[in-house]
Order: structure tokens, then C-alpha cells, then sequence
């Protein structure tokens, strides 16, 4: 990371960390308008399309015959939409070589779960239903999005519906009790995440839902039966201890999940590619990881 960057991400981060303050409303706005910083000219709205009770952007249009990236998009479960990470998305679906559905989820706490794990699966039989088959789907997320794209699996397994060809995790939230080791250990490091507000939010998303129901917190869950799973974290996040739970589950249940650990990486610092070179590498290894899954080729998971 060069010196000029890092001093662009530390501004932005500062005032990241006096939003948590504003009403949730605010928060949202602010979440909308943080694509266009980095969007530039190239990422206007897609058509949309209207699956059951949510809607989902085709940020690179659909491509018959070819893979499609479904993406779940972060922020804490209450904030968020395929607008907000439309930069991303566009960039993800690039590097996959294919179409990109990005899935503006209902969101807590208007929608509790399982509104957004409902609204998933729905999108991914959507696509099912176009002749795509599951063997050239993708699903990806990004913190919350993670979440979803492992609950998503879950509940696909759960209702017996063919698997994906591959899921991609970008520092996922996968234990809304955030009673993993790294909330205390990284607090002090991580510039993006407070502990204190994710579990405010867990409880707008699990209303009352045990956190630790599976499709809530994937980290407690049994997670057998998946395709080949990518997860990459940074060191400095509070939810680093998430993303090794998430794996250590996977190579637990005897599947295949390849876990990368950025160093000196913060929270979904992906979503920062236009000026980060870290977050350009770690997209080029997702769009690597990907070919290789749909090339059938053997993963390598070690980092």
C-alpha cells in the first residue's frame, strides 16, 4: 500500500467511524453514496428485475451459456443495496467472466430474518429457472453478504436443490454473537468494524431468532454438502476469528474451502480497489479461484 493511499483510506475511515452515531436512516444514506466515489463513469444501474418480494440488479447483463456471479452485498444486515457496491460487483463479475446479479435483499430491521436468506435462494432459483445451471452459478458476498452466501448454501442443501458451482466470502460475518476472540484482541486495530455496533445490528437482524441458528451465524452450523469455498480476510478485523471459524467448519465436514489471510488488510478492503493495489490482488486471486472452479480444475487451499 503506498503512502499516498494510505492516507486517502485514512480520512475516509475517520469518517467512517462518527457515523455510527447517525440514525440508521443516515447510515443508509451515506452507505448510497459511497459508490460513487469509486463507481466513476462506468457503473450506471443495470436493468432490474422483480424476484418474488425483493429486487436484483443486473450490474453486467445477462450472457447465455455463461457463468453468472449472484451477489450478496454487505452492510451489518440494515444497510447496503446492489447500488451501494455496484463498483464492486461490476469489478467481481469482470474477473468471473461473466454476468453479475446483484440481490437488493430486505433488509432488518423492516425484513428480520429469514427475509434475506429467503430472498437468496429465491434469486438463485430465478436464475435456475433461466436454464442457468448451478454448475455455472457463483455466489459471493461480502460481511453480511458472506453470511448470506453460506446461509444460502445451507438452505439450498436444506430444500435439496442443487449446489453452485463455487462460493466466494470477502470477510465474512459468520457469528452474530461476535463472541469470537479477535472482537477483543483486534478491537484497537480494526479501522472499519466496532464490536459494539455489530452486535446492535445482530439484534435488528436476529430478532429474537437464536444467533446461533445456523443459517443466522454459519460458524455454528454443519457445513457439509458445500462446493468449493474461497474466504478472504484481513488481518486487522475484528471478524478475522470468523473467517478461520467458517473454514475450520468446512475442512471439519471434509470439504473443500481455500482460506486467505491478507496482512495488514482491513474490512472488505475490496470495495476500495480503485485506489488500493492489495484490493486489485485480492480480486485478480478471486477471479483466479473462480476459473479454476469452473474449469473443474483442483483448488489449491493453501494460501
Amino acid at each position: 500500500m503506498s503512502g499516498e493511499e494510505l492516507e486517502l483510506l485514512r480520512e475516509l475511515f475517520e469518517m467512517h467511524s462518527t457515523w455510527r452515531e447517525q440514525p440508521l436512516s443516515q447510515r443508509r444514506e451515506y452507505y448510497e453514496r459511497a459508490d460513487a466515489a469509486f463507481g466513476g463513469p462506468g457503473a450506471a444501474p443495470g436493468e432490474t428485475v422483480v424476484v418474488r418480494e425483493c429486487s436484483a440488479e443486473w450490474v453486467l447483463p445477462f450472457r447465455p451459456g455463461g457463468p453468472v456471479l449472484l451477489y450478496f452485498h454487505g452492510g451489518s444486515y440494515t444497510m447496503g443495496s446492489a447500488a451501494s457496491h455496484r463498483h464492486l460487483v461490476r469489478e467481481l463479475g469482470e474477473v468471473c467472466g461473466g454476468s453479475a446479479l446483484s440481490v437488493d435483499y430486505r433488509r432488518a430491521p423492516e425484513a428480520p430474518f429469514p427475509a434475506a436468506v429467503t430472498d437468496a435462494v429465491a434469486c438463485y432459483r430465478y436464475l435456475l429457472d433461466r436454464d442457468v445451471p448451478s454448475h455455472r452459478i457463483i455466489l459471493a458476498g461480502d460481511s453480511a453478504g458472506a453470511g448470506i452466501t453460506v446461509a444460502t448454501m445451507l438452505a439450498l442443501r436444506e430444500a435439496g436443490v442443487a449446489q453452485p458451482a463455487a462460493g466466494v466470502c470477502l470477510s465474512p460475518w459468520a457469528d452474530l454473537t461476535c463472541g469470537l476472540d479477535s472482537h477483543r484482541t483486534r478491537a484497537a486495530r480494526d479501522p472499519v468494524l466496532d464490536s459494539a455496533d455489530l452486535r446492535r445490528m445482530a439484534a435488528l437482524y436476529h430478532a429474537g431468532t437464536d444467533p446461533r441458528h445456523p443459517q443466522v451465524s454459519p460458524a455454528f452450523a454443519d457445513l457439509s454438502g458445500l462446493p468449493p469455498l474461497l474466504i478472504q480476510v484481513g488481518t486487522e478485523e475484528v471478524l478475522f476469528d470468523d473467517a478461520r471459524a467458517l473454514a475450520a467448519g468446512v475442512e471439519a465436514a471434509g470439504g473443500s474451502v481455500r482460506l486467505e489471510e491478507w496482512p495488514d488488510m482491513f474490512h472488505v478492503w475490496h470495495y476500495y480497489f480503485p485506489v488500493l493495489t492489495e484490493a486489485r490482488a485480492a480480486i485478480a486471486a478471486i477471479g483466479a479461484f473462480v476459473t479454476a472452479v469452473l474449469a473443474d480444475e483442483p483448488v489449491d487451499v493453501a494460501p
